[in-house]
């Protein structure tokens, strides 16, 4: 049903004039599990992944040459780090990393992941900016959910709006099974996915893995190493 609600509301939504590849929200997780050190992690991760030359490959190499992208944490609401920012090469990614330690954010309390999606999909659908792709990144280390809408209605809502919902799972010992529970209950629309970062020493690497997909139109298992 998903992708048959995501396909009508491609075919409903009137055509805009298109000036970036991909619309990218990045969700990160600042809910009452997340230490201001962890918090910092992701964001460094982040700026890393953003700068790195092989998705700035990936970027430059799209068929628009640039992507649009925003940095919002969520806990119990939502907190805008970066505004939608044009990453286009090597200067305005770095701007983009830059602007990532400027902000000290404003997002705490405990999990509305249904609340945080449809304030990804606002973003998306009151930006500047219209993108071949609309896709919100959500990462977190926890599928719970404490207030707010029912997660599963909200992803499909999103998904209806023709917006796809991918997630990196931050999983540790103590949380087995975040991925599945990723796939069930978080991602959705064509292509959807769902990486995995097995602790600190892998997040970089899983940030920088799945933007290369996102901002590629690529899915796991694709064949991007040499990108």
């Amino acid at each position: 049903m998903r992708p048959l609600l995501f396909a009508l509301a491609l075919l409903a939504t009137p055509l805009a004039a298109q000036d970036v590849e991909v619309e990218l929200v990045l969700l990160a997780d600042t809910s009452g599990s997340i230490t201001r050190a962890e918090r910092d992690f992701q964001r460094q991760g982040y700026a890393a992944a953003i700068t790195d030359p092989s998705v700035l490959r990936v970027i430059e190499g799209s068929a628009y040459g640039r992507i649009a992208v925003t940095y919002v944490e969520w806990a119990a609401n939502t907190s805008v780090v970066v505004p939608w920012m044009v990453v286009d090469g090597p200067e305005s990614a770095a701007r983009f990393a830059e602007a990532l330690a400027a902000n000290p954010g404003g997002a705490f309390g405990r999990n509305a992941i249904g609340r945080a999606l449809l304030d990804g999909k606002t973003l998306i659908e009151t930006n500047a900016h219209e993108g071949w792709r609309k896709v919100i990144d959500f990462s977190g280390d926890s599928a719970n959910s404490y207030s707010g809408p029912a997660i599963e209605a909200t992803r499909d809502e999103v998904v209806a709006a023709g917006i796809v919902i991918n997630a990196l799972a931050i999983s540790t010992a103590a949380r087995p099974g975040l991925a599945d529970a990723y796939r069930d209950r978080i991602i959705g629309g064509p292509g959807a996915f769902v990486v995995e970062a097995e602790g600190r020493a892998d997040f970089a690497d899983a940030v920088r893995r799945k933007l290369i997909l996102e901002i590629g139109g690529l899915e796991p298992g694709a064949d991007y190493a040499a990108r």
